[in-house]
């Protein structure tokens, strides 16, 4: 698909040519934490418009209960008919999709700021997406949300769901050695802490860390300077440096001059010992640049690193173009990288 005649800037020539379309149809950027009960109101409108197909899914809510009395929800997804168990020790072959066998899972964190982007009950698209085409046991995490509940309420939410998942394994017909993080955007950034504290803390093993256009650095955009026309029409647009900032702002306590490791993963000073990961991140992303550091330290690091560049193409765009062939690609690769990860292909004896 060619760039619209009515196109004529640098922008458009920045975009990917099939995205230019929706890129157009784009209303300007609003502040989300302008008022921040309304837009969450307004995104769930949006999603019990357009209930998600649970075909082939099932999913069960439960409570968990945190230091301090009150209760994280989590919902466990699973394909339908795979209620698993544990496999008997010594008979782990990578490759155990069959009834009866455990499944691999994924603690799945969703972006938004770390302010919005809670699905409703039952209505977790990539979850359910990712259930059905790894397939393994996806669970949701409902962790507190910012700016109420700043740093680290929210990542400590994802570590106590991890720990919740790890001991109740043969419960959930989970395979305790195949359990990854995954997260778009501030989830991505929440999976990565989370790999962080695991390590740390001697918690539980993950297997694989998958992070998504993440949210890593709070130093991103802190002093942007708009270049010239082309950089200006793309952020009125789209989220830009300072859209970035405002995130930070809101979710870190205030008054923080520096983020903690756990809070900005980019702040950590030793990446040794982490999970293997897969790292996108898009071309038009003010946090591209922070993402591809990042899987360059762990690469340095010792980790083993995938990373995917996506050409043109702005942070969630694939929520505005989803039936496009870069989203389509972008999403299989995602997707392909973490069915690699969880179902490994057995090596061939000679």
């Amino acid at each position: 698909m060619s760039v619209q005649p009515e196109t004529n800037d640098r922008t458009a020539m920045r975009v990917h040519p099939e995205l230019v379309p929706a890129f157009e149809a784009l209303p300007e950027f609003a502040d989300p934490y302008e008022d921040i009960e309304a837009t969450r109101d307004g995104f769930h409108e949006m999603l019990a418009a357009f209930p998600a197909d649970r075909t082939g899914v099932c999913s069960e809510r439960f409570g968990v209960a945190r230091a301090d009395g009150s209760t994280l929800t989590v919902e466990v997804y699973r394909p339908e008919g795979a209620v698993g168990a544990a496999p008997e020790e010594g008979t782990h072959d990578g490759a155990d999709e069959g009834a009866g066998s455990a499944l691999p899972a994924v603690l799945h964190f969703h972006g938004g700021g770390f302010a919005l982007g809670r699905s409703l009950p039952g209505q977790d698209r990539v979850a359910i997406e990712l259930c059905r085409e790894l397939p393994a046991v996806l669970i949701t995490v409902e962790y507190r949300l910012a700016p109420e509940h700043r740093y680290p309420a929210g990542v400590e939410d994802c570590y106590l769901a991890l720990e919740w998942v790890a001991e109740r394994a043969a419960t959930l017909g989970i395979d305790p050695a195949r359990i990854a993080v995954a997260g778009k955007s501030a989830g991505g950034g929440l999976g990565a802490a989370v790999a962080l504290m695991a390590r740390d803390r001697g918690g539980p093993a993950l297997a694989h860390q998958s992070l998504c256009v993440p949210d890593l650095d709070d130093r991103v955009g802190a002093d942007e300077e708009v270049a010239d026309d082309a950089e200006a029409a793309l952020g009125a647009r789209v989220l830009n440096g300072r859209g970035v900032q405002s995130s930070w702002q809101h979710y870190l306590p205030e008054g923080t001059a520096k983020a903690e490791a756990y809070a900005a993963p980019a702040r950590a000073a030793d990446l040794s010992g982490l999970p293997p990961a897969h790292v996108l991140v898009c071309d038009l992303d003010p946090m591209r640049d922070a993402g591809l550091a990042y899987a360059r330290r762990l690469m340095d690091a010792g980790v083993p690193v995938t990373v995917r560049n996506v050409p043109g193409a702005w942070h969630g765009f694939e929520l505005f173009a989803p039936d496009t062939r870069v989203a389509k690609e972008m999403t299989a690769h995602w997707t392909g990288q973490l069915r690699e990860a969880l179902h490994p292909v057995s090596p061939t004896v000679v």
